[in-house]
């Protein structure tokens, strides 16, 4: 016997009744999960403030000083990214120098220039994203945290100069220190403050080489 019209019709009826709740209600989890907690706003906010501060800081004679420690720590990163990329097409790394005038360079014999050189940029601007990504989570803040921390003393290894090594041995002392600041806070907002500082210094040190004075030495060039 063959199904009536209306109990066809009426179990059409209920399966897209059904399909419209579903997609309501998938609506809704979207809309949810896109919303930020409170707690994300907090670290928006913050990384907000970062960005303010260090281009103000930046751009203040003398007060600016304050900002060079966290200046040279993102040279040193810079030059381990030449440096990883030069191992990865077989380079042999010979030195790893930091100035005190934020310049950095990485002497290799052997690799691929042409992966080396946008290494640089290209490693201390995903390390930066990495670090801001990590800054809304402090688990992930610590796991961040460990492999800056393996990067610096990659980056002491090849060190030929005092203020390479004093640079990473403090900011690893610093990193050690803050895994036990409760529940992790202080070493959450130093990586976030990093990962912006890694983020800006590369887009500045480009602009800075390439437009507002051009260097002849610079990677940008």
């Amino acid at each position: 016997m063959s199904p009536t019209p209306s109990l066809v019709g009426r179990f059409v009826v209920e399966h897209a009744a059904l399909a419209l709740t579903t997609r309501q209600v998938s609506r809704e989890q979207v809309e949810h999960a896109l919303t930020p907690t409170k707690q994300q706003r907090t670290i928006l906010i913050v990384i907000c403030a970062y960005v303010l501060g260090i281009l103000v800081l930046w751009n203040i004679p003398y007060v600016n000083i304050v900002l060079l420690p966290f200046k040279l720590v993102t040279v040193a990163l810079h030059e381990f990214c030449h440096a990883a990329a030069g191992l990865c097409t077989g380079a042999k790394i010979k030195s790893i120098t930091i100035d005190p005038d934020e310049g950095g360079l990485t002497r290799m014999s052997g690799g691929k220039w042409c992966c080396v050189m946008p290494a640089g940029y290209l490693g201390s601007s995903f390390l930066g994203a990495l670090m801001v990504f990590a800054g809304f989570d402090v688990l992930a803040s610590k796991i961040v945290s460990v492999i800056i921390g393996v990067c610096l003393l990659a980056t002491l290894i090849w060190a030929k100069n005092w203020l390479t090594r004093i640079i990473t041995v403090l900011f690893v002392g610093l990193i050690v220190g803050l895994w036990f600041t409760p529940k992790g806070a202080g070493l959450r907002y130093v990586v976030l403050f990093m990962g912006v500082m890694c983020s800006l210094y590369s887009l500045w040190d480009i602009v800075d080489d390439t437009v507002k004075r051009k260097v002849n030495e610079s990677d940008a060039t």
